[in-house]
Parts: structure tokens; C-alpha cells; sequence
């Protein structure tokens, strides 16, 4: 094992590597609750997800171990599974068609992951754009908690307003989102898995909350989905495919960036193996998508793990391990994704740590700054990254052309506009 990983050459061992894996699992476990929790609100059979979500974790992340050697977990992102929910309510779609998307959207990253035209597009999309779509996906998701806890509530006059904040799902929803950034503020690791624990056990003191099926159970037999990838040509979801691959590509290269530097792993700020690293998480979104999970991306709660001295591949099995052995644990955690006040503070602290980018985009050149702000404003307020990403890629090269600086984009923007405003006149995303 220590040869496989190559444990002394990364100046680590085998309980540094253990611990580093347990620190990692704890700080994202709560996928595994707030992932089903999400799409089975768009009909999608709660235990499906629950396994599929499992699947596709410990899928991604050995894969990532055994090929990439890399302390990197793989798991469903956060934002996309909230806009998959969203594509099928606002079209009414079967959850198979767009799980079709999902599918197509992971093949396409495979194969993007063994040429260039992955870095190509990386590089070519500005920086502005980049940072304006994370930053909205991070606005959307923490509206969707809002949204499912009753914080926030339809009002005829005003679109959205405050909900009853008599009401006791609301008050625990509070509660448990004071008692989370607390403990995340005072750096306690699993800030987010204890918050739910923590909120979990508020419920179930007063009331809202009852274990009838017990703790622990045989685990839900996993089953493919037949997946409806004809669904997604014959009602034209080509920008949901690019919606599921473009913001899955930012998320998983952004963050195995930002893990390898912290690692020390970049050498002349090229990270070795990236190839291997890549194809761990568009394998593990196309499995996922046949067992009923969306999108997967690399985490970058597997900072945690590094602060913890991971350096190898073995930090990363130790997380699959647990994200397995979590399959005996299904009753308790349906019922914990029941509530939506022990997830909804999750999604909204989630969405916090999203807005980072913000203080990146040039907010005093306006053809940077308007392009990041349309689609900032879009996502959320038509419950579409797909939307917001178009907008973001119409305004973006026709503002530089209006100020001489056409020259300045890479041309498959202007390709990605055409499309993208052919798409939006005659096949609306929603």
C-alpha cells in the first residue's frame, strides 16, 4: 500500500492518511442527505438518489485514488442537483430525459478530458464569466433553501416575500443555520454534517421529527435507470447539456486547482496527472446519471483533508469507504432529508462560500462587469443556470464589440452567442 500510493516520496503515512480521509468525509457527508433531499422534490425515488448519490462518490473518488493518486473526493455537486429539480418542474419533463442530459453532458466531458479543447475552453471563456457563473449558482442554490424551508414564499405583489416566521419549520431552520455558521466560524471540522445533527436533534426534542423505521437497515438494491437520452433532442435541452458540462468543468478544474496548490502538487503551475483527475469526475456524473443522481465534481471540502496531512491517493479511499458503508444508514437519513430545515442551511451557507469570485470581476470596466451581473441576476430569478450562462455569453462579445475590443474574444465565443441566441428565440431553456 505504501508503495501503491507512494506515501513516503509525498513525506506522509498511513494514520495521517486515515485521519486526513475521515476529516474529508466528515466536512461533505451531508451530500448524502441534501442530494436526495433535492431531487427527489423533482420525483425521483428518494432511495434511487440515496444510492446513486452513493454510487457515484465512491465511483469518482476511487477513481481518483487508484489513477490520479490525488487526496481529491468526488461526489453530486451542489447547485446543479437544484437546477435538475428545476429543468423538470419548469418544463414538466420525466426526470429520464434530463437525466439523458446528464448523461450526454458526462459523455461529452470524457471526452474533452483526453484532448485539449478542455483547456481551449477553459481559456477562452473570460475570467469575468467564470466568477459570474459560480457566483450565481451559489445566489440560486441559497434561494432554493430559502425557498424550501419557507423563509421565502410566492406573494402576488412583490413575486417572493417573508414567510411566517411564527412558523415552527421556519423558526428551526433559524435556528439551525445560527447554530452551523457558529460552529463553522469557530473552524470546527464538519461545521456542516454537525449543524445538521445539531438542528436534527432540535427537531426530534420538539416534535418534528420521529425515527419509526430505526437507525439502520439492509441498504435500497441500486437500480439503472432507463435514461431517456432521445427525450433530450426531441425537446431540444442542448443548453441544459451545456449548462450540466460547462459549470461542472469550471467547479471540478477550479477546485482540483485550488486542492493541488494547497498540497504543493503544481509544478510550473501545470497540475501532473490532470487528465487522470478530470476523467474521475466525468466518469463518475455518467454512472451516476444511469443510477439517478446529477452531475458530480470535485469537492473542495478536500482542503480539510489536506490541512489534515493528505497528500495520496489513500485519503481518498478512506472517504469512499465511508461514503459506503453510509448505505446502512438509509432510514435515518430519509428522515433527516424529510425536514427541510436541517438541509436548507446547508444549501444557504453553501451558496455563501460560492460568492468568493465576486471580488475578482473588474466591477469598473462595464463590459466586464454587466456581462457577470446579467448572469448573477438571471440564475436565480428564472431558476435557470442555463439561462443565466446564455445571457452571460450574448452580452459578453457584443459589449467588446461596441468598444472596439472584438478582437480581445476568442472566437468560439462569438459561436457560443450565435448559438446560444438561436437557442433562447426558438427553443427557450428553462
Amino acid at each position: 500500500m505504501s508503495n501503491f500510493f507512494k506515501l513516503k516520496q509525498n513525506n506522509t503515512d498511513i494514520r495521517t492518511e486515515i485521519t486526513a480521509g475521515v476529516t474529508t468525509f466528515l466536512t461533505m457527508v451531508y451530500i448524502v442527505v441534501v442530494n436526495p433531499a433535492i431531487l427527489s422534490s423533482a420525483g425521483v425515488p428518494f432511495d434511487q438518489v440515496f444510492m446513486a448519490t452513493v454510487i457515484a462518490a465512491v465511483v469518482g473518488t476511487l477513481f481518483m485514488a487508484l489513477f490520479a493518486n490525488y487526496p481529491i473526493a468526488i461526489a453530486p455537486g451542489m447547485g446543479l442537483n437544484a437546477y435538475f429539480a428545476s429543468v423538470v418542474g419548469a418544463q414538466g419533463l420525466s426526470y429520464q430525459i434530463v437525466f439523458g442530459a446528464v448523461f450526454l453532458a458526462g459523455l461529452i466531458f470524457i471526452l474533452l478530458s483526453l484532448t485539449k479543447l478542455r483547456e481551449t475552453l477553459i481559456e477562452a471563456i473570460p475570467a469575468s464569466l467564470k466568477y459570474g457563473i459560480t457566483s450565481g449558482i451559489g445566489l440560486f442554490i441559497a434561494f432554493v433553501g430559502l425557498r424550501n424551508s419557507g423563509i421565502v414564499v410566492p406573494n402576488e405583489e412583490t413575486i417572493v416575500g417573508m414567510g411566517d416566521l411564527h412558523d415552527p419549520m421556519i423558526i428551526l431552520t433559524i435556528v439551525g443555520l445560527f447554530v452551523t455558521i457558529i460552529l463553522y466560524v469557530l473552524n470546527v471540522k464538519g461545521a456542516l454534517f454537525l449543524g445538521m445533527i445539531v438542528t436534527g436533534i432540535i427537531a426530534y426534542m420538539s416534535g418534528q421529527l420521529n425515527f419509526t423505521e430505526g437507525f439502520v437497515s439492509v441498504p435500497p438494491s441500486p437500480v439503472f435507470f432507463d435514461i431517456d437520452i432521445a427525450g433530450v433532442f426531441t425537446h431540444g435541452l442542448y443548453t441544459v447539456v451545456f449548462a450540466f458540462l460547462l459549470v461542472t468543468i469550471f467547479d471540478t478544474t477550479g477546485t482540483m486547482i485550488g486542492v493541488a496548490e494547497q498540497a504543493g502538487f503544481m509544478k510550473n503551475g501545470k497540475m501532473p496527472r490532470a487528465k487522470q483527475a478530470l476523467l474521475a469526475d466525468a466518469t463518475a456524473t455518467t454512472v451516476g446519471s444511469t443510477f439517478g443522481t446529477s452531475p458530480s465534481t470535485a469537492y473542495i471540502e478536500s482542503t480539510s483533508g489536506v490541512a489534515a496531512g493528505g497528500r495520496t491517493g489513500l485519503t481518498s479511499v478512506v472517504v469512499a469507504v465511508l461514503f459506503f458503508l453510509s448505505i446502512f444508514f438509509t432510514p435515518v437519513i430519509s428522515v433527516i432529508s424529510s425536514i427541510p430545515a436541517i438541509t436548507a442551511p446547508v444549501l444557504i451557507i453553501v451558496g455563501t462560500f460560492m460568492m468568493e469570485g465576486l471580488s475578482r470581476i473588474a466591477w469598473k470596466s462595464f463590459d466586464e462587469a454587466f456581462p457577470a451581473f446579467a448572469i448573477i441576476l438571471t440564475m436565480p430569478f428564472t431558476s435557470s443556470i442555463a439561462t443565466g450562462i446564455a445571457i452571460g455569453f450574448i452580452t459578453y462579445p457584443v459589449l467588446k464589440l461596441a468598444r472596439g475590443k472584438g478582437k480581445e474574444v476568442h472566437w468560439l465565443l462569438y459561436v457560443f452567442g450565435i448559438i446560444f441566441l438561436i437557442q433562447m428565440i426558438y427553443f427557450p431553456a428553462h
